[in-house]
């Protein structure tokens, strides 16, 4: 039985999850040669592998002799989640707290602004 998903993955495994979700599909040798450096040795990616899938993040299907992983959970779900862990420690669970901070501290586009701006006119529609 898998383990409860962790809210966030390790940098180690977002390497590994990276390759996953760009291939679709790899073997543990798949994964090794696509690394970028610093390189793992197949045994390093082998376990991290079986640690992701015992955490539910990863699945695999056995084709002849080897184990093909394929991610279990979607980029965009694996962002939400690290977001959520972020607002929960640090923002005491306040959306608006975590995106006055960002705001505040980034240097916008007028592109972004102009997304921004939409995001909360919608919203707003929204409530009302």
């Amino acid at each position: 039985m898998p383990r409860r998903k962790a809210p966030v993955l390790t940098d180690h495994e977002l390497r590994l999850m990276e390759i996953l979700w760009r291939k679709e599909r790899a073997t543990v040798a798949d994964v090794v040669s696509a690394l970028p450096p610093p390189p793992l040795t197949y045994s390093t990616v082998l376990t991290t592998l079986r640690t992701l899938e015992q955490k539910g993040h990863v699945t695999h299907e056995e084709e002849g002799r080897a184990f093909v992983y394929q991610p279990f959970v979607h980029r965009t779900d694996a962002a939400k989640s690290a977001i959520r862990h972020v607002l929960d420690r640090f923002f005491g669970s306040s959306p608006g707290a975590l995106a006055v901070t960002l705001l505040d501290d980034a240097r916008l586009s007028d592109a972004d602004l102009a997304q921004i701006k939409q995001v909360l006119a919608r919203r707003r529609k929204a409530r009302t």
